[in-house]
């Protein structure tokens, strides 16, 4: 075999061309922000300050451990595809493990050297340093001893400055713009939900959808038995076929677990959990996502990967999200073939979808809400309403008190009812992590598009929403056309003047909020337009002053006296005069736990736009 001929040596170059070129080169990389374009260029731009026969971009992956081709030119396609290097092996992980660029213009007398390309005889490897760390490595290789100088270290250096920072700018960008994509297909597929009304169709349709937020392998719904508390596989895929799966019943397994418990688990190896029911033989990390209707499981997800810690904490946000949307949507198609069943079992059901609804309502204030006390109540003017009302704490110290009204009566205005109160529910919660985009207002806002791109002309909702703040000691209220709530405080009693278009009417819909100082003894009440509209035999309505009278006289009594106050002047003033109208009050009484009595009844107003 002929010996290798060394480089003949190069001509001194120009430094000043080679810094203008560096310049245009760093200008020209940073400029893209397609991360597959980008890598394409940098063997494009490197040519042009060195010679190389092979070049690639290695990036490190998620834990620091491991390194793989994201990009490379002149590599055979085997090894581009199933090389990994460990941190540390071979010349590009000690380059990455060091920080520091290494030159070896002979691997062949370099023990660190691990063949990727037959015939290489030099290479140069420069970590890509972004922020203090190294996300990944440019590596150069040549046929050619001697190929490379240490002017060709100094300018790949420096390009590879800004490399990293572009790829770091290219992964950015690609995250907000899949994040914005996920949310939007989860908005399409809410509204592909809403519109199935059968269970076997929504929960085939629902499998079928998640693949496009998650490229799961394998996947399955289950939903709770209530009678037998088990949870029944409804829907399981893997790979596209459908398997087999037990029943499981409720604190069994890792699925019977998250049901219970009412919380995602994301295992990274199931091998080491002793919940694990095996089912698929291929199994190495599962994550099982609970569908939540209120404080109550109707199911869960459950995702399978034979890949170990396959799941991301973006997976369970994401899936979670999904689920709630999905917890709807079951729920009304499960009561909508409950109502459609054959005209014998109609009086049955409908009392059992009475008993839904208002298991729907809150019982009781959330646990550790101090220093205000809350009463509410609902009567229907017919077997099914269109009131509902709810009490939340989406973050510490903080109490959401919603009062809806649908418009329309019996079974369409509660179905309506339920969704618009969990359309409202899944908003307020997700203030824990958007604050600044679901206030009172905004969190009518988003409901008003969602409503409205039902397309339900008929149908519409107004809602009252106050979040009473009771650290900061502000109740801030937000209303779209349910009749204005009485405010007392001090020696004062009167309306909270806050118009709004109700919810579902019209698109792009905004909505004011007016926000007012708590002091001890201050009481809320919130009512329906049945409280206002009721009649009496002789067509009268009871109207606003009546009202403000009721809660005058029982302003220093306990909510729940003054709730029952309201009922009893209504029924006394209509007498034999059925309802007309759902009816429902709340009221809300600030009392001396965690805040002192103190201000003088005035009405600060601060109004923002929704």
């Amino acid at each position: 075999m002929d010996p290798v001929t060394p480089a003949p040596p190069a001509p001194p170059p120009n430094i000043r061309e080679l810094v203008i070129t560096l310049f245009e080169l760093g200008r020209e990389i940073t400029a893209v922000l397609n991360l597959d374009e980008l890598l394409q260029k940098i063997p494009q731009l490197i040519a042009r300050i060195t010679k190389f026969q092979a070049f690639a971009v290695y990036l490190l992956d998620p834990r620091g451990e491991e390194l793989s081709i994201a990009y490379a030119v002149g590599y055979p396609d085997d090894v581009v595809w199933t090389l990994r290097v460990k941190v540390g092996q071979g010349l590009v992980g000690t380059a990455v493990l060091e920080g520091q660029p290494i030159l070896v213009n002979d691997v062949h007398a370099d023990p660190r050297y691990v063949e990727a390309v037959p015939g290489s005889q030099a290479e140069l490897v420069v970590p890509l340093r972004r922020k203090g760390r190294v996300i990944g490595a440019l590596n150069l290789l040549s046929d050619t001893i001697g190929q490379f100088t240490e002017i060709d270290e100094m300018l790949l250096r420096q390009f590879g400055a800004h490399v990293a920072v572009a790829i770091e700018n290219a992964r950015l960008f690609e995250h907000e713009r899949t994040y914005t994509s996920t949310l939007e297909t989860l908005s399409e597929i809410g509204r592909e939900f809403g519109a199935i009304l059968n269970l076997d169709e929504l929960l085939t349709r629902i499998a079928n959808l998640t693949r496009r937020v998650i490229d799961y392998r394998t996947f399955g719904i289950l939903l709770v038995n209530d009678r037998s508390g088990e949870l029944e596989m409804k829907v399981a895929v893997r790979y596209g076929d459908k398997v087999t799966v037990p029943r499981v019943k409720l604190g069994e397994g890792i699925v019977g677990h998250a049901a219970q418990l009412k919380v995602a688990v994301n295992v990274p190896d199931v091998s080491a959990d002793p919940r694990y029911i095996k089912v698929v033989d291929d199994a190495r990390s599962e994550l099982v996502i609970p569908l939540m209707l209120q404080d109550r499981c109707v199911g869960v997800f459950d995702l399978e990967s034979p890949e170990l810690d396959a799941f991301t904490k973006n997976h369970v946000d994401i899936l979670t999200l999904l689920a709630s949307q999905a917890a709807v949507a079951i729920e009304n198609a499960r009561l909508y073939e409950r109502i459609r069943s054959n005209e014998v079992r109609l009086e049955k059901e409908i009392r059992f979808a009475q008993r839904v609804q208002a298991g729907l309502l809150p019982v009781e204030l959330p646990k550790r809400m101090k220093g205000v006390d809350v009463a509410a109540r609902l009567e229907p003017a017919r077997g099914l309403g269109g009131d509902f009302y709810d009490f939340l704490a989406p973050e510490p110290n903080s109490l959401v008190v919603a009062v809806g009204d649908v418009s329309g009566k019996g079974v369409a205005a509660a179905l309506y009812s339920a969704f618009a109160g969990e359309l409202v529910r899944s908003r307020t919660f997700r203030r824990r992590y958007a604050p600044e985009r679901f206030t009172p207002a905004g969190v009518l806002l988003s409901s008003n598009t969602i409503l409205y791109e039902r397309q339900l002309e008929e149908y519409y909702c107004t809602l009252s929403y106050a979040l009473f703040d009771m650290k900061r000691r502000v109740v801030t209220i937000a209303n779209s056309g349910l009749p204005y709530p009485v405010r007392c405080s001090g020696d004062s009693i009167a309306q909270v003047e806050i118009p709004g278009v109700p919810l579902g009417l019209f698109a792009g819909s905004t909505y004011d909020e007016v926000s007012f100082d708590l002091v001890a003894g201050d009481v809320f009440v919130f009512c329906s337009d049945g409280v206002y509209d009721a009649t009496d035999g002789s067509g009268r309505e009871f109207g606003y002053d009546r009202l403000l009278n009721v809660v005058r006289a029982t302003r220093q009594q306990p909510a729940r006296e003054i709730v029952d106050a309201i009922f009893t002047a209504v029924r006394d003033f209509r007498r034999d005069t059925a309802p007309n109208d759902d009816m429902t009050a709340v009221a809300v009484r600030i009392t001396n736990e965690g805040l002192k009595a103190e201000g003088s009844g005035r009405f600060p107003v601060a109004r923002v736009s929704g």
